[in-house]
């Protein structure tokens, strides 16, 4: 099944409640208490199974969070599609409501003169797995801690600092997201990306990102 860009997966109509980051469709609901939250989830696994399309879900108190990705192919198909038109039928019939714009996913970037070289030591000592659609990707394999990507270097970069932070949020709030960090003191090192990513910084130059999926490309 071929996989959908972002802007694919975004023109496809019935999916108000849900942002693409990264390579996932995700959404929150807004519970309110834990039974409810609860019987969600088990609504949600039967669709799932219905569909033999199984997303991720988070139950916390006051919400539930759901992500879900083809990860058979490594992106988003027409099955994530069709599954999340699903949950927000199913979340409506309930009364939840979503509040997708909450939603993000962080990731530590690494830069590396030699990744092979490095890339076997981070794997060992976080105990994490390697991302076989990205051989540059190391990932919790339990999906509780955020990702390391290491980024390939051609020659040293002296200037900035070797490790930063990939804040991936929906478009949508990217700007408002980025105007806050800026307003909070931070620099704007670089918008030429944008809006795959802005490169911004603090007071004393630590790098951060934030990133949407939208013309997203590896540097």
């Amino acid at each position: 099944m071929p996989t959908l860009s972002a802007e694919q997966a975004a023109a496809h109509d019935g999916l108000e409640d849900w942002r693409v980051i990264q390579t996932s469709l995700y959404t929150s609901y807004a519970t309110g208490s834990f039974a409810v939250g609860a019987r969600l989830v088990g609504r949600i696994a039967q669709i799932a199974d219905e569909l033999n399309h199984h997303p991720d879900v988070t139950l916390r108190y006051p919400t539930v969070l759901v992500t879900t990705t083809s990860h058979d192919v490594g992106g988003l198909t027409e099955r994530d599609i069709t599954l999340a038109r699903r949950i927000s039928e199913l979340a409506r019939a309930e009364g939840v409501d979503a509040d997708p714009t909450g939603c993000s996913a962080l990731e530590i970037a690494i830069d590396a003169l030699d990744r092979d070289a490095v890339l076997p030591f981070w794997r060992a000592v976080l105990g994490y797995s390697s991302d076989p659609d990205d051989p540059g990707m190391l990932s919790d394999p339990q999906g509780r801690h955020a990702d390391v990507w290491f980024q390939q270097m051609d020659a040293p970069r002296p200037q900035r600092n070797r490790i930063h932070i990939d804040v991936c949020v929906p478009k949508d709030v990217a700007e408002e997201r980025v105007q806050a960090a800026l307003d909070a003191g931070g620099v704007l090192v670089s918008d030429s990306r944008a809006p795959s990513f802005w490169v911004l910084a603090d007071a004393e130059g630590n790098e951060a990102c934030v990133c949407t999926s939208f013309g997203r490309v590896r540097d």
